[in-house]
């Protein structure tokens, strides 16, 4: 069980991380100052919760490897993250659909996984679905201002709608790890979750008035470190004092 528990918990760290380092990328950038500070607070938050579960990684794994070992040195296809976190800003609308699209799972995730036998994931889940009740609520707030707004606005979104709908999938694949993890009562079955999630999303491209994408297909690999070309880019500025200086401490 060990050795399951830890790869399931290294994907959420995973998940979280990333998203957190690309959110990370808006400071400085965002389309006014309120935007930049909340678009940087959400970074931190879903950071904070990485930091919680790469502690519980490190502790379940037992081979001494703390938070910064597991996020930091590691190679690129030993990330097991979903491929819609590691997404580029290509602009605005763009990032939030992806903080829309992943916050709508997150909440009702979070939510189950308060259920969970596993004391630390319960607690882990207990602050995180507070967090990612104004995530979901921030991006969805969003979706509607830019799908009903300028003609350019509407465009943008519904571009970025449709083009990570086909990441969106992959978040309710269950393995032999999850399904592992959920016959011992630690893991939400994520495929328990697709239906919420999609009413979710209807209901707030309804209000948008914007019509909800339908993929063709769903692109997987994340769990596996198979990614796209943005990933490695990406942990070449996340890693690089780590690598740089090795032992670094502040």
């Amino acid at each position: 069980m060990s050795d399951d528990l830890f790869r399931y918990v290294l994907r959420l760290a995973d998940d979280h991380l990333i998203l957190g380092q690309r959110l990370g990328e808006w400071c400085g950038k965002a389309p006014s100052l309120e935007e930049d500070l909340a678009l940087a607070n959400i970074g931190l938050d879903c950071l904070g919760q990485a930091r919680a579960l790469f502690t519980y990684a490190g502790k379940v794994e037992g081979k001494g490897r703390d938070e910064d070992d597991l996020a930091f040195l590691r190679p690129e296809r030993e990330y097991c993250n979903a491929l819609l976190v590691e997404q580029p800003n290509r602009d605005f609308a763009w990032a939030i659909a992806r903080q829309f699209y992943f916050s709508a799972f997150m909440l009702p995730f979070w939510r189950a996984m308060g259920k969970s036998t596993d004391d630390d994931l319960r607690a882990i889940a207990a602050k995180a679905e507070k967090e990612v009740a104004y995530h979901l609520r921030h991006s969805a707030e969003w979706v509607i201002r830019l799908g009903d707004g300028t003609e350019e606005s509407r465009r943008r979104m519904i571009a970025a709608l449709e083009e990570l709908f086909i990441y969106t999938g992959e978040l309710f694949e269950m393995d032999d790890v999850a399904l592992a993890m959920v016959s011992e009562g630690v893991a939400v079955d994520a495929s328990e979750l697709r239906d919420e999630w999609r009413r979710t999303v209807d209901g707030v491209l309804s209000e948008a008035h914007l019509t909800a994408p339908e993929a063709a297909y769903d692109q997987t690999g994340g769990r596996e470190g198979r990614h796209t070309e943005h990933l490695g880019h990406l942990l070449s500025e996340l890693q690089y004092m780590q690598r740089a200086y090795p032992g670094l401490e502040w």
